[in-house]
């Protein structure tokens, strides 16, 4: 199966390691992980599970995850209360490009995006990032409410 979901992908981008949706689920459902982040691994041509944060982990340590200069795709679990004092959580899924990345990897993750964002299924928002002020904790927070 995931050999022939790489094969058939070829075409529009990077395939898609089974464990990334596996991954994603546990975040959704289970609430395992806090966060999720993904690269491209270009020798296996697919998008693979780079790092997962524990649902302990706060917002400054999945920042801190993230590469100065390299590109990743990342699924983000927002916790937060509602004006009616509710709680409530919001899937962020985030589209990490810095300028100061390759442009070859720039290129890959940006026709890459689609393909993998659709096996994302349950994703309520979606943030392309340069720069990590393009991912202040309030802009999560203006978008969830």
């Amino acid at each position: 199966m995931a050999f022939l979901r790489s094969c058939s992908n070829a075409s529009s981008g990077m395939g898609v390691a089974e464990d990334c949706r596996d991954t994603f689920l546990e975040l959704q459902r289970k609430k395992t992980h806090r966060y999720v982040i993904f690269k491209i691994d270009e020798k296996r041509k697919q998008v693979i599970v780079e790092k997962t944060g524990d649902a302990t982990e706060s917002y400054d340590d999945f920042m801190a995850s993230l590469p100065e200069n390299d590109c990743r795709y990342a699924v983000y679990d927002f916790d937060f209360v509602t004006e009616e004092n509710c709680q409530k959580s919001k899937i962020f899924f985030i589209a990490w490009s810095p300028s100061v990345s390759r442009i070859r990897a720039k290129m890959l993750y940006a026709t890459s995006k689609d393909r993998f964002r659709r096996e994302m299924d349950g994703v309520h928002y979606e943030i392309q990032a340069t720069d990590p002020s393009e991912l202040d904790l309030e802009i999560l927070r203006d978008r969830a409410h």
